[in-house]
């Protein structure tokens, strides 16, 4: 593949999956050994026209001959493009673009809440703007896709939670949203929306791991106990990463106290409306 030269592409050092698929740029050739820099550690005096703001939310990339800076979806564009010339018609698309401009600020502006940074006493002057439509969309996105999944997965817990379970995870989990939502507002109001962005992501995140053993499960029948076993597993460990997570916004333990709490309910609630 075609390397562009005599560019450098900023990314955020405190978002691994930034520094992921720059390093992949450079590894593959895409950009040069020196083409990938952290924006943390970048001299602004070798580029004036940058918008630090800007390119703190969508990644950057500095024509270091002219000056010229790119942004977001369109930085990495030019760099796929420059590799792989024939598919330049479909990155210049309308439709294409639309849709890829769409996706990117949906994965930036949540990507801190996808893999939350380090706690650190020394941040950067300038930080990820919080953008409430795209953190609303991240929250609906994932309560639909864990639904969905739970939904699924409840077919293999029939003879414990009970059958026609469809619409029923929908209410729960968008009642767990509501419910921590809550208790957030009251404790620690100013960071509700990094919490329940944080909370999404792990609901996700659990709800995957479900999925990945309904797949093992179309090639043998597990049996309730199995499956009621290994759904305890991955809320345990849904369980530690919000503990985890807890820690890094600077809350206590009573968001994960009342996390358990919902669950308990949920389950007494079950439980007493078995036939």
């Amino acid at each position: 593949m075609k390397t562009l030269h005599n560019h450098i592409i900023l990314y955020d050092a405190e978002c691994p999956m930034c520094n992921l698929y720059t390093d992949a740029f450079v590894r593959n050739g895409l950009l040069e050994t020196d083409g990938r820099e952290a924006y943390q550690q970048y001299a602004g005096a070798a580029c004036p026209n940058l918008d630090w703001q800007r390119a703190v939310n969508e990644i950057a990339l500095v024509n270091q001959e002219t000056g010229e800076v790119t942004y977001g979806i369109d930085s990495l564009l030019k760099v796929c493009s420059n590799a792989m010339p024939r598919l330049g018609a479909l990155f210049r698309w309308k439709p294409f673009l639309w849709l890829a401009r769409k996706s990117y600020a949906f994965i930036s502006y949540n990507r801190r809440v996808i893999i939350p940074a380090p706690a650190s006493e020394n941040q950067f002057g300038y930080q990820p703007s919080f953008n409430v439509k795209y953190r609303m969309a991240w929250i609906v996105f994932g309560w639909l896709v864990t639904s969905l999944i739970l939904a699924s997965y409840a077919n293999l817990l029939a003879d414990i939670v009970g059958k026609d379970a469809f619409w029923r995870e929908f209410l729960i989990c968008g009642g767990q949203f509501l419910f921590q939502g809550a208790v957030i507002v009251l404790y620690k109001k100013h960071k509700a929306w990094d919490y329940l962005g944080n909370l999404t992501t792990i609901s996700l995140a659990g709800a995957l791991g479900l999925l990945g053993f309904m797949l093992i499960c179309t090639l043998f029948s597990p049996g309730w106990l199995i499956s009621a076993l290994f759904f305890m597993l991955v809320v345990l460990l849904m369980f530690l990463e919000h503990l985890r997570r807890s820690r890094l916004l600077g809350f206590g333990y009573l968001p994960s106290a009342t996390w358990v709490l919902y669950r308990v309910i949920i389950l007494i609630i079950l439980l007493q409306h078995l036939p």
